[in-house]
């Protein structure tokens, strides 16, 4: 990450600019949730996606673990659900838990949030890349780890320019798919140690080294149930086993990469350059509506999947509210907006946020 300074300076948004609209939106939001007599956390629909989700991962892997399945083609298909699964537990479940809008119970969230640590990731280390630096500083050019990558890639203009860039509209979908291989290797043992450097575990009463021992034990147990044990039980090559766990990495990664990139990435949205003085001239509710983009709002079964997250407008702006509102929401968001003429930016369909998305890359693979 090489655009994120070791010492990690909060940034300040205009306390006065555009006032009136994050007020009022508030205000609406909340009259919302009161008038229905509805809780903003999880309901039985989310409880029931819950299940479903963690069950479409857990279940292969019973079975690949039982020792009653032995056909090579019948483990990899187990493996390929499971890649699935491990996208949907992501997107729909830890999302939530982690970002503390799945329950009112802190208890509850911790624990539901920490099933990211079971599909290879760590759930303090997103917590910070995401509830941190992503949401309080969405596509600010060196703060916002999500537009901040390894050399290959340039997801702002503000990011310094390759000659390689120039093809990264073609390449850059092969390494979305490299996305959780990167967790379940080194990514989380860089993001731990960068964010002890950047005094971001203080903000959570975390030690470095308490949180490196748990990674270590966290990574040592994935490695046991999803590589391990399974070279031990099943009767093929280790050496396909670890093609299967990275397929099933390859497909996870893939989703999320092109289910969270294209509501960021795109050329309706803005790209920030804080001032020398740490500040940024715009209201924080409308920078966040600047920068994020809604795709496939009418698709029931795709939102159902992503979570949500098709509408990362209402996500960006109430964070704090379990995703099975947003819906809803969205027609409150957009109304205002209107009436104060903030942007609302939105594509009609999946397929053309991923259009736009790529475009976008070949702009910025532009010198």
């Amino acid at each position: 990450m090489s655009s994120v300074s070791k010492e990690h300076k909060p940034l300040r948004f205009s306390h006065t600019l555009g006032k009136d609209f994050s007020s009022t939106l508030n205000k609406r939001v909340r009259l919302y949730f009161k008038e229905n007599n509805i809780s903003k956390y999880a309901n039985a629909n989310m409880v029931i996606k819950t299940i479903f989700m963690t069950l479409l991962y857990l279940i292969p892997l019973g079975f690949v673990l039982s020792g009653q399945v032995t056909s090579f083609w019948t483990v990899f298909f187990l493996y390929v659900i499971m890649g699935f699964g491990m996208a949907g537990v992501g997107l729909s479940i830890m999302h939530d838990a982690n970002h503390g809008s799945y329950s009112k119970k802190d208890s509850v969230n911790t624990w539901v949030g920490r099933i990211i640590n079971l599909v290879g990731g760590y759930a303090l280390n997103w917590k910070i890349q995401h509830n941190v630096l992503h949401h309080s500083y969405t596509n600010v050019h060196g703060h916002d780890e999500d537009i901040s990558t390894i050399g290959l890639m340039r997801f702002t203009p503000d990011e310094k320019w390759k000659p390689i860039h120039k093809y990264q509209y073609l390449y850059a979908w092969f390494f979305y798919g490299l996305m959780t291989v990167m967790w379940m290797t080194t990514k989380d043992f860089q993001q731990l140690k960068r964010y002890k450097e950047m005094n971001l575990l203080k903000n959570f009463n975390e030690s470095y080294k308490r949180n490196l021992y748990k990674l270590i034990g966290s990574k040592i147990l994935y490695y046991a149930l999803t590589i391990i044990l399974p070279i031990i039980i099943l009767p093929i090559s280790w050496y396909w086993v670890v093609a299967f766990v990275l397929v099933m990495h390859y497909i996870a990664g893939f989703i999320l990469g092109i289910v969270f990139q294209p509501a960021h990435v795109v050329p309706e949205t803005s790209f920030v350059k804080p001032n020398d003085d740490l500040t940024i001239e715009n209201n924080f509710a409308i920078h966040q509506m600047e920068t994020t983009s809604n795709f496939a709002p009418k698709s029931r079964i795709f939102a159902w999947y992503v979570g949500g997250l098709n509408y990362q407008v209402e996500h960006h702006l109430f964070p704090n509210i379990c995703h099975v509102h947003y819906k809803k929401l969205s027609k409150i968001v957009k109304a205002t907006a209107e009436e104060f003429n903030v942007p609302y930016n939105s594509h009609k369909t999946f397929l053309q946020a991923v259009y736009y998305h790529g475009k976008m890359l070949k702009q910025l693979g532009k010198a």
